[in-house]
């Protein structure tokens, strides 16, 4: 999409409604509503593409592929970015796209969708073609032994057992405008605190002010019991906060440098000296961080961008090992990756929890907040409106219930 146009410009992009030269906005408003209305939707047309969130920007981009009326539809992770209902919702459109005639091919590493909707599968791995078949004759751990090119008897590691130590990071009554309000938590060294909620529940907003990115009204951000100054990134880092941003390629990585380079980016101040790089010093804490995480590249002075998701996500992790960061907000840890390296996430996430870390992880995917998470939060219009203690009693329809719960008479835990 064009970020700086309107969702109405970019549906129509190259194939504008009107005559003689000019623009029929009226009809390319209506036509709009109605493609927008087809993946369950409700956006400005004239809403500026830039302006709207991850999830919504994908809505627009599924609208406009509907828009086309094509005999075939290809979907490239079409989910990635999309909370439960979503997804259902999603899901039922493949269903309907089936049932007009058209042909759809699925990309996803998610293969509880693959299960609801597909009739056949082949597997890919390292680009080529490793397995295919009907989706009836077929078990879900054969399909993750052929992904990942070894046997797996589980999806997520083995529940640890918490052991929690010194408050680390306690948030009291943090509120900004109508996306945050009174929202109150502590989270301990050694805990990792899951925040399920729907997309603008206030999940990442709350993220943000912690960090220090966002400006917030009202209430406390304490780090080891002292106060964290309001919207100063670089203050929040020297404390030892850390956020991966659930949009790894804008934000997370800068995909047209090296893998050095943005591996030495938070570090730069510690990897310099009067000015001055130490390079040879940056290639040090590189391999070894590098190697740690296992990070799969041919080498440091390889681009980001032509990294897999995964791999993504490991430099993304290792970069803030180097500054030794003691409080780990994660954003959609997982999102559009493959299931061995999620794995492998989760292994880190247990990972820094057993380094006496203090993890605070917002995630779409229930069955994965409830599998790693030793408490979860649940928000809901930007208040935390519901808190789970046990997360081995608790079921994905549980969280959603209390995600969509609007009564006002639920206490917010503090």
């Amino acid at each position: 999409m064009v970020p700086d146009l309107s969702v109405r410009e970019n549906l129509f992009l190259g194939r504008e409604r009107g005559r003689l030269g000019f623009v029929d906005r009226s009809t390319e408003r209506r036509e709009a509503e109605h493609w927008l209305s087809q993946v369950g939707v409700k956006i400005d047309p004239e809403a500026r593409c830039r302006d709207l969130s991850i999830a919504q920007q994908q809505a627009v981009e599924i609208a406009r592929a509907l828009s086309f009326d094509s005999k075939v539809m290809v979907m490239d992770e079409p989910t990635a970015v999309l909370t439960e209902r979503e997804v259902d919702r999603m899901l039922e459109l493949i269903d309907e796209l089936r049932e007009r005639g058209i042909g759809v091919l699925l990309v996803t590493h998610k293969l509880a969708e693959i299960e609801r909707v597909a009739d056949r599968y082949v597997v890919l791995r390292d680009g080529e073609v490793v397995d295919r078949g009907e989706m009836e004759e077929v078990e879900r751990r054969h399909l993750i032994e052929k992904m990942v090119g070894r046997t797996m008897d589980q999806e997520f590691p083995a529940r640890r057992e918490p052991d929690p130590g010194e408050v680390r990071l306690r948030v009291s009554g943090l509120s900004r405008a109508d996306l945050v309000k009174d929202v109150s938590f502590s989270v301990r060294a050694g805990d990792v605190l899951g925040i399920a909620g729907l997309v603008g529940s206030g999940r990442t907003e709350t993220l943000r002010l912690i960090a220090g990115i966002d400006h917030y009204d009202a209430g406390r951000i304490e780090i080891d019991g002292t106060l964290l100054e309001s919207g100063d990134p670089r203050r929040a880092i020297a404390r030892g906060v850390c956020l991966l941003t659930e949009d790894r390629k804008s934000e997370g990585l800068i995909l047209d440098h090296s893998l050095l380079e943005n591996f030495g980016l938070p570090s730069l101040d510690r990897l310099s000296r009067a000015g001055w790089l130490m390079r040879e010093q940056e290639h040090t804490s590189y391999r070894q961080l590098a190697k740690e995480v296992d990070l799969r590249a041919t080498g440091p002075s390889q681009l980001a961008g032509q990294l897999s998701g995964g791999n993504q996500q490991k430099l993304v992790f290792a970069k803030w090992l180097a500054v030794d960061a003691d409080i780990f907000l994660i954003d959609e840890p997982t999102r559009g990756i493959d299931v061995g390296a999620k794995y492998e996430i989760y292994q880190w996430i247990y990972e820094l929890a057993a380094r006496g870390k203090a993890v605070v992880m917002v995630s779409s995917e229930l069955p994965e907040i409830l599998a790693i998470s030793d408490r979860i939060l649940v928000m809901h219009e930007g208040r935390i409106c519901g808190q789970i203690e046990d997360p081995s009693l608790a079921t994905p329809e549980s969280i959603l219930a209390l995600a969509v719960d609007r009564s006002e008479e639920t206490e917010p835990p503090h």
